[in-house]
């Protein structure tokens, strides 16, 4: 419908990042290493005072923060570390590339972590990567209090959730390392990207020289001189930097995040509430401790038989509505069944049913009121013409 704004559609980068990018284009000089006070320094600077971390590390993507993070914590080979079900297919990768073994605990319709398998299975395993899917906070004050009984290190797959907050403390620092996304999806966008943040010294020494700061490049970022002297030639170089003209991107939104953050709140706040008064929908209520910063909503669909799924799917689609049930496609990277790399395979029956009924949609910071209710209504017209044609 032309109604509806194009919710894939990434917002654009503000006219502040113009000029040093055409600054960039003219000299070419996009590796992060050519001068002392690079692009990348910068927003690593910013992003740190931002979130509140000591340390912060850009690189490629997430998966490459996670898989940094991973390494850092120098785990045993085929180590085991604990991850939620719902999750996206790169979270089990990066554990997997990093010669570790995921093991997974189930999730409830509220998206969130099981705390009963969860808790079933921390004492068998070496560390705990808790993933925030889609921004959905799991019981943090529950997961700290029992990983620092069994002295389990976390990592914190925020990629979902910058700007989020518990108990008023930003997510992704709460864990010994947190790993943000950039991708074109996410609240900042560089098309791909991300940021790994650490306020331990020495954990952060080691992500860097991995990260490729080969020879003494360790010099042009944040830190403290003992530890990276310390793991210089000791660890391998992985290659995951982010460039110059990355950064620029990124560190020219950083200015528009709490607004982005704010915007985000309210549209999924208007589009929950519309879509609640259905008997066919539940949307799962935040803890009282989460502020959450969404770019999207979920909702599970309630009632419907799973052809009445597929029609829902189809129909909303025809509508204008990009719109997905996390497991109902064959290949969709969110459903744990369809990682066949895993050395594991998993039942949860608790996950997959939730999965064949979760549906997601974007709902970017750039609509306003209308768009919202624009979109509720749509989905509530399609679900009644679902159930209308098979009563009748």
């Amino acid at each position: 419908m032309s109604n509806i704004p194009n919710l894939n559609q990434a917002d654009p980068i503000p006219e502040s990042a113009r000029e040093e990018i055409g600054e960039l284009l003219l000299t070419g000089d996009l590796f992060r290493y050519t001068n002392d006070q690079s692009a990348v320094l910068g927003l690593e600077q910013n992003f740190a005072r931002k979130i509140g971390s000591s340390y912060a590390l850009a690189v490629s993507s997430c998966s490459a923060a996670l898989f940094l993070a991973l390494k850092t914590l120098n785990l045993r080979k085929e180590a085991k570390v604990l991850i939620p079900a719902f999750t996206f297919g790169a979270v089990p990768s990066a554990v997997v590339h990093a010669n570790c073994i995921p093991v997974l605990c189930e999730c409830g319709t509220d998206y969130r972590i099981d705390l009963d398998d969860f808790l079933s299975k921390l004492k068998s395993v070496d560390a705990v990567l808790i993933s925030h899917m889609r921004g959905h906070t799991s019981n943090m004050d529950k997961i700290l209090l029992h990983c620092k009984r069994l002295e389990l290190p976390i990592i914190e797959d925020a990629a979902h959730s910058l700007g989020t907050t518990w108990r008023g403390k930003n997510i992704g620092t709460f864990g010994q390392l947190g790993c943000f996304s950039f991708q074109s999806y996410k609240l900042l966008n560089s098309g791909e990207g991300g940021m790994l943040v650490t306020n331990d010294p020495d954990y952060f020494a080691k992500a860097v020289v991995m990260s490729g700061a080969y020879e003494h490049n360790w010099q042009k970022h944040q830190g403290d001189r003992e530890f990276f002297e310390k793991w210089q030639n000791q660890l391998p170089l992985y290659n995951m930097r982010l460039n110059n003209l990355s950064a620029s991107i990124v560190n020219a939104q950083l200015p528009y995040l709490d607004q982005r953050v704010e915007n985000g709140r309210h549209n999924h706040d208007i589009t929950a509430a519309k879509l609640s008064g259905s008997e066919w929908i539940h949307v799962p209520e935040k803890f009282e401790q989460e502020a959450r910063a969404p770019d999207s909503i979920q909702f599970n669909l309630v009632g419907l038989t799973p052809p009445e799924v597929s029609q829902f799917c189809d129909l909303i689609n025809t509508m204008g509505i990009k719109l997905q049930v996390f497991g109902h496609s064959k290949d969709n990277a969110r459903a744990f069944w369809n990682w066949d790399f895993l050395p594991v395979k998993y039942n949860l029956p608790k996950t997959r049913e939730m999965l064949r009924n979760a549906c997601d949609v974007r709902l970017p910071a750039r609509l306003n009121l209308d768009d919202c209710q624009n979109i509720a209504e749509l989905i509530l017209e399609a679900l009644r013409q679902i159930k209308n044609d098979v009563a009748a």
